[in-house]
């Protein structure tokens, strides 16, 4: 295929990428020295608004699978908390995320397993790919996404500062530095990690309830962290439906959130795996090869 064949061409080093990465990391640093209990509350409640509800909720559940509905309003609410994570626009992070799933583990996934834990876990960060990261390229992954006003609003890189901006200054009114260190830097990098971990440990360790084609797995310290994403394998499986854990004990936060949602008449269409057919239930379903994928120019 000639989009797999060029996928690794005419790659550059993204230095403005790892100058950010060494910046927020250092910025991060102060928090070793300036433990309290509120600090880590305040760090521990801003994972949850840009981790849970920002990445893992709406980039990913709503907006890359669309397993749900909310209001647009609501949407573009947790959307900007997904913002704050700092993890791209809506745009780059669904594209990515749909590419992983045209053809996890392989050349069409940008931050392919099969090429070692440190190139899945970041170092996929640290190069600009066409084949990955070009403006054309991106759209015709998440066509749904570049067709938004607001979305296309939240793809300018001063619109992602000055809202990171604004957070700093309410933090810094509130609590000082301390809070900026805790609700900005080390949170940011905290959910940098933690959200890695997904492409990389849940590639690498755990158990698999399918049999899928690549080497996704389910963990349980991953789920953990990232509000029930390390249920990988599963999703993996079942990539459209809302729940990640299949099994009564695999706890799912995220889901729980969804479910709220629901109850508030907030979350509609609910795809869950219940609803299934048995058959699917007992096997991973084919969502079409990576070849059908790119060849249909289909969302998913």
């Amino acid at each position: 295929m000639k989009q797999v064949a060029s996928a690794h061409e005419n790659v550059t080093i993204d230095y403005p990428i790892i100058l950010w990465m060494a910046i927020i990391h250092l910025a991060a640093l102060p928090a070793l020295w300036s433990f309290s209990w509120s600090n880590l509350g305040l760090t521990v409640f801003m994972y949850f608004i840009t981790g849970c509800l920002g990445i893992t909720m709406t980039y990913h559940r709503l907006l890359t699978h669309r397993s749900f509905k909310v209001p647009k309003w609501l949407e573009y609410i947790f959307t900007t908390c997904g913002a704050l994570a700092l993890q791209g626009s809506p745009l780059e992070w669904v594209a990515h995320h749909r590419m992983h799933h045209a053809g996890s583990d392989t050349d069409i996934d940008p931050h392919n397993a099969s090429r070692g834990f440190f190139f899945s876990h970041m170092g996929w960060l640290f190069f600009y790919v066409p084949g990955y990261d070009d403006k054309k390229q991106l759209r015709r992954f998440a066509r749904d996404i570049a067709a938004d006003p607001y979305y296309r609003f939240l793809e300018r890189i001063d619109v992602q500062i000055l809202l990171q901006v604004a957070l700093g200054l309410v933090l810094l009114a509130i609590g000082g530095w301390e809070y900026v260190v805790w609700g900005v830097s080390f949170r940011i990098v905290a959910v940098y990690h933690c959200t890695w971990l997904v492409n990389s440990a849940a590639h690498i360790w755990g158990y698999t309830n399918y049999d899928v084609s690549d080497s996704s797995k389910n963990n349980w310290l991953v789920a953990l962290l990232t509000w029930g994403e390390g249920w990988h394998n599963n999703h993996h499986a079942h990539g459209s439906v809302a729940e990640a854990g299949h099994k009564w004990w695999e706890l799912d936060i995220t889901m729980n959130v969804i479910r709220l949602l629901k109850l508030l008449g907030l979350a509609t269409d609910i795809k869950s795996f219940r609803d299934l057919p048995r058959e699917e239930n007992a096997v991973a379903s084919a969502s079409g090869t990576a070849a059908e994928f790119l060849a249909n120019k289909r969302d998913i």
